[in-house]
């Protein structure tokens, strides 16, 4: 008797935990996201014969501008420092995917557009300098896009208000304090080049 009631206790032990596993936890509104991808069919076999090995050069500078409060890249440049550059070839998957990003994505409202998993197979990558440079040899005629991501902090200062003094003949004097702050910021850093001989040297700024 004593063994039918502990089967019975460990039965209803693994029930009630299969139970709690099979729970759905919903997530916050804040990290909800909205994923779109291109409708067009990508072709493998044309990306893949568009990254085949030819004799020409990309040379680039990758950098970014410290943006004012109106959000305009002002001031002097800030290099690339040791990020990565990926470039794709230009297909009409790649073409439909920046379109439907240009039209629909909102990071407000958390809504991105991908590119599938299939698509992001095609690519080169290379690794800038200290200066920003990077290069990509072997490269064929053709059209391609560049895309890098560059973080830097913008540091500045403020005046904080600490309080108001009164003298004996009614005045006031306001009192500040300078602080200093610094945000941190991560640009998306992107342009479309074209090769269109062999041999050729071509020189292009992502920014």
């Amino acid at each position: 008797m004593e063994l039918k009631k502990y089967i019975v206790a460990i039965f209803y032990a693994l029930s009630s935990t299969a139970v709690v596993s099979a729970q759905y936890k919903e997530p916050e509104k804040k990290d909800k996201i909205e994923a779109l991808y291109p409708q067009v069919s990508f072709d493998s076999l044309q990306a893949k014969q568009k990254l085949g090995k030819g004799t020409a050069t990309i040379k680039g500078v990758a950098f970014t501008k410290a943006k004012s409060k109106w959000g305009l890249k002002v001031g002097q440049r800030i290099y690339a420092n040791q990020i990565k550059v990926t470039l794709f070839p230009v297909t009409p998957y790649l073409e439909s995917w920046y379109a439907l990003r240009k039209e629909k994505e909102s990071l407000r409202k958390r809504r991105y557009v991908y590119l599938s998993k299939d698509a992001y197979r095609y690519r080169f990558e290379a690794i800038t300098n200290s200066d920003g440079e990077f290069t990509f040899h072997n490269m064929k005629p053709g059209k391609y896009f560049l895309q890098g991501f560059l973080g830097y902090t913008h540091n500045g200062t403020y005046n904080e208000y600490t309080g108001t003094g009164y003298n004996n003949y009614g005045g006031q004097t306001d009192y500040y304090q300078q602080k200093s702050y610094s945000v941190d910021y991560e640009d998306r850093i992107e342009a479309f080049v074209e090769v269109k001989e062999d041999g050729e040297i071509v020189r292009v700024n992502l920014h």
